[in-house]
């Protein structure tokens, strides 16, 4: 006499989870390192005043006196129009955030506040440029 078996497997297939464990490791393994909120590596100069403005634009100086506006390389000859096209239409009185590098020579920070100026005067604003630090230890 022959005996059929009806027995019901519980199995369960663990690739289909792995792919996905593997999917949000890749998908946060890239939304982080797309997080960057200083794009321009910086030592900032040290400083106790805890000033806070609205930044509207920011401009970066690193340690090889090279000027950014947000992330974009620009000469200094150009910063001012730089500055000038980071600034959005119709406000007179923007925040220029200067973060350079505590070894930057001060002619550096000098020729940011120049270009401010300039621009200033050529389109009759108020724009104001403030220096970024980190706090004091």
């Amino acid at each position: 006499m022959i005996q059929l078996q009806n027995k019901v497997r519980i199995e369960s297939n663990s690739s289909s989870m792995s792919d996905l464990v593997f999917l949000l490791l890749i998908f946060f393994m890239i939304t982080s390192t797309l997080i960057s909120p200083n794009a321009v590596k910086l030592l900032l100069p040290e400083s106790s005043s805890k000033t806070m403005a609205k930044q509207n634009v920011t401009v970066y100086i690193d340690e090889g006196y090279n000027f950014y506006v947000g992330e974009t390389a620009v000469p200094v000859e150009l910063l001012g129009s730089a500055i000038a096209a980071g600034i959005e239409q119709g406000i007179d009185d923007a925040c220029v955030v200067l973060r350079s590098d505590k070894t930057v020579p001060v002619q550096y920070v000098v020729n940011v506040i120049d270009a401010v100026n300039n621009l200033n005067a050529a389109a009759g604003t108020k724009h104001k440029v403030i220096l970024a630090t980190s706090p004091k230890p």
